[in-house]
């Protein structure tokens, strides 16, 4: 059984058991938290794969916060030609891992 749910303006293929890093969400941090998603555009079960119209009606992904993560680092790098400007900065995102739990359609 497996799930495509939307968090975070990404999309990601959920199953029982993975460990996913979204985008960090607000109220859900402390370890061992509760976190559902309600955006399931997709179930697929035993009884078939159900697509949803966008999403699927009644369909919940349950998860535990295991802990906070970074993304990789990101280095932008600016430059003017012929002028002598060159700028380096740096991004790394903030990112929740969560433990997928349970899905229900």
């Amino acid at each position: 059984m497996y799930a495509l749910i939307e968090t975070g303006g990404k999309q990601y293929r959920v199953a029982p058991g993975d460990v996913v890093d979204v985008e960090k969400l607000e109220g859900a941090g402390e370890p061992g938290d509760a976190v559902e998603f309600g955006r399931v555009l997709l179930v697929s079960g035993d009884e078939g794969v159900t697509v949803g119209t966008p999403t699927v009606e009644g369909a919940v992904v349950r998860a535990s916060v295991v802990g906070p993560a970074r993304g990789p680092k990101i280095r932008v790098f600016k430059m003017k030609r012929r002028k002598g400007y060159r700028r380096t900065t740096g991004h790394r995102q903030h990112l929740l891992r969560v433990r997928i739990e349970g899905i229900s359609a």
